[in-house]
């Protein structure tokens, strides 16, 4: 199969847009890569992502960093004109539910207008392009907490035999609460869509699940399982909201990701859209994912608890894999969620004997 010879990535200094730039760049392609590094400016310190555009310039010999901002529409007209991608992954994003309630501008016009943007030029100047979108779960709102569930010690579950495989892409994105973040999400994903199945791009949505690594700048507002571990490791305070710690997640590792786009590089359905995460093998609830941590770190977190979900959270999200990996059969899984959680807790004790204290 032949890769890509030129590849736009918007957030490469993030957690998937830099696996994205690794991966592609490994493979040949010239990387040209997106970020104005705004994670910083909405999470603070610890949502930083200029140690990631470090390591993308010492490791990635073809790539080229353009410090743009999405939002900028003639910037980013110009720079697919000049660029001419035959890939584009669109991984730029305000991804906090907290945050976007209170900045809905900035939430919306990221998310929502930042992907018009990319559309646009790409439909004007690189038509022929395919172009992968990193939307997310939460486009289902909390329709998922409809489903029957049975609580156990560490979790919650679903009840039907029916559900066990997870959510697929049939389950519907109207009728229920999204956050603000997850209304602007659901405008860019339809949006991404239409331009597949309207003008014919080649265009692919992945509603990630949590979406994880090592080299995920995780934030109390968003990034759980890597924000977990770094404060279990600095011994520093975590606080569970809500449904007992039992609320389940299934986590995918970010270069699991990046393969996927290859796959729909190679064989693009436009339109297409995929639920994307770890699957029931990857899954685990709050309180599993500590007990995991305290075997492979020897750290044990005694976290705080708020008997307050928050708005719009999912108790039980388990990613049906099952479209993707009927479409895409070269592709699987190959992280495990404990290989997951030893990855970022190496990580996060280099982090941690490189500095007098770890940002949480």
């Amino acid at each position: 199969m032949t890769p890509p010879r030129t590849v736009l990535v918007t957030g490469s200094s993030g957690l998937i847009g830099s696996a994205m730039v690794s991966h592609f760049d490994r493979l040949g392609a010239v990387m040209h890569g997106v970020d104005n590094n705004m994670r910083a400016d909405f999470f603070g310190p610890s949502g930083d992502t200029a140690s990631n555009l470090a390591l993308l310039r010492a490791e990635c010999p073809r790539f080229v960093h353009h410090n743009l901002d999405v939002r900028k529409r003639s910037g980013v007209d110009q720079l697919v004109q000049e660029v001419q991608p035959d890939l584009i992954v669109h991984a730029a994003a305000q991804p906090s539910h907290d945050l976007a309630a209170d900045r809905p501008f900035d939430d919306f016009d990221v998310n929502a207008g930042g992907t018009l943007n990319l559309l646009e030029a790409t439909r004007r100047h690189v038509p022929e392009a395919v172009f992968v979108f990193l939307s997310t779960n939460k486009v289902y709102g909390d329709a998922p907490n409809r489903l029957p569930l049975n609580e156990s010690e560490t979790r919650w579950d679903y009840a039907r035999e029916d559900d066990r495989g997870g959510i697929d892409e049939s389950m519907s994105i109207d009728g229920c609460m999204h956050s603000l973040f997850g209304a602007s999400k659901v405008a860019a994903d339809v949006m991404v869509q239409e331009y597949g199945r309207y003008f014919g791009m080649k265009t692919c949505t992945f509603r990630g699940g949590c979406l994880t690594g090592s080299r995920h700048a995780g934030a109390q507002q968003h990034g759980f399982l890597n924000y977990l571990v770094k404060t279990a490791v600095a011994g520093q305070p975590y606080t569970i909201f809500g449904y007992g710690g039992k609320q389940v997640r299934d986590q995918i590792h970010a270069e699991d990701v990046a393969r996927a786009a290859e796959a729909v590089y190679q064989n693009p359905r436009p339109g297409e859209v995929y639920n994307l995460g770890g699957g029931r093998e990857n899954a685990a609830s709050v309180l599993e994912c500590i007990e995991l941590i305290a075997e492979l770190s020897g750290r044990r977190l005694e976290p705080g608890y708020r008997d307050e979900p928050r708005r719009g959270d999912h108790i039980c999200y388990i990613t049906d894999l099952t479209k993707f990996r009927s479409h895409y059969p070269e592709w699987d899984l190959t992280w495990t969620l404990s290989a997951i959680v030893e990855d970022q807790v190496a990580a996060a004790r280099d982090a941690l004997n490189g500095k007098a204290e770890v940002q949480a």
